[in-house]
């Protein structure tokens, strides 16, 4: 049986965040490098790891959440292997080198707790959403996980001088120097099944990436504050 079983032990640790699969991280923890990490992702770990859901630090930089009084995410600190998943989701680690991400915060997943992290509103979207759309706005050098429904598709916006539209309820994340506006649209396909009669896209232009899920997932999300 173990043999059988050989192809899923775990791998030697050669960076900081990596893939276990497709759809598990793996995060090397170490005295001092904390994590903050989406509330309820830990699936396992070794080592002696400690958790602190709704830390202060985290309270005060997402006070602009609306899923709950606290913010969703839990400050992990020791030494070990920490495993985390979202609900079978695709995880995607990116190593941030003095750089920024704007990442819908239900694709979120985790990132390094030196990072400068907040909750932000997407500019140029007020008109055509109502109250706005709230996203997670991290920088800094550190490692950050997001999550996709399925296997992302990564836009390069700088390819051309067209502009590249979204579902807002498919983005997952994209690059902070990118401009954003709303588009409405009109149509009457759009009044079968889940649509209202009216369309939303958002429209990015300049040079950056933006990352799109195949799943229009429009639940928990930082989107309208009341």
């Amino acid at each position: 049986m173990n043999q059988q079983l050989a192809g899923f032990a775990p791998t030697p640790v050669t960076a900081r965040m990596e893939n276990h699969g497709s759809t598990m991280l793996k995060v090397a923890m170490a005295t001092g490098q904390d994590l903050y990490a989406r509330t309820g992702s830990m699936v396992a770990y070794e080592g002696f790891i400690q958790y602190e859901p709704n830390p202060p630090a985290a309270r005060q930089a997402a006070s602009q959440w609306i899923t709950g009084e606290g913010a969703p995410v839990m400050k992990c600190s020791g030494d070990g292997l920490l495993y985390l998943a979202d609900y079978g989701a695709d995880v995607i680690v990116i190593n941030l080198n003095n750089d920024s991400l704007s990442v819908n915060g239900t694709n979120l997943l985790a990132f390094d707790a030196h990072l400068a992290w907040g909750v932000e509103k997407v500019k140029g979207l007020a008109k055509f959403a109502g109250q706005g759309l709230w996203n997670v706005g991290i920088q800094g050098t550190g490692w950050v996980a997001i999550t996709s429904r399925g296997t992302p598709i990564v836009v390069d916006c700088g390819r051309g001088e067209d502009e590249t539209y979204v579902d807002p309820d498919a983005l997952v994340a994209w690059s902070p120097n990118l401009k954003v506006k709303g588009k409405r649209s009109f149509k009457a396909s759009s009044l079968i099944g889940r649509g209202s009669g009216e369309a939303y896209q958002m429209a990015f232009s300049g040079e950056g990436i933006v990352v799109v899920q195949p799943s229009e997932d429009s639940t928990d999300r930082l989107r309208i504050r009341n």
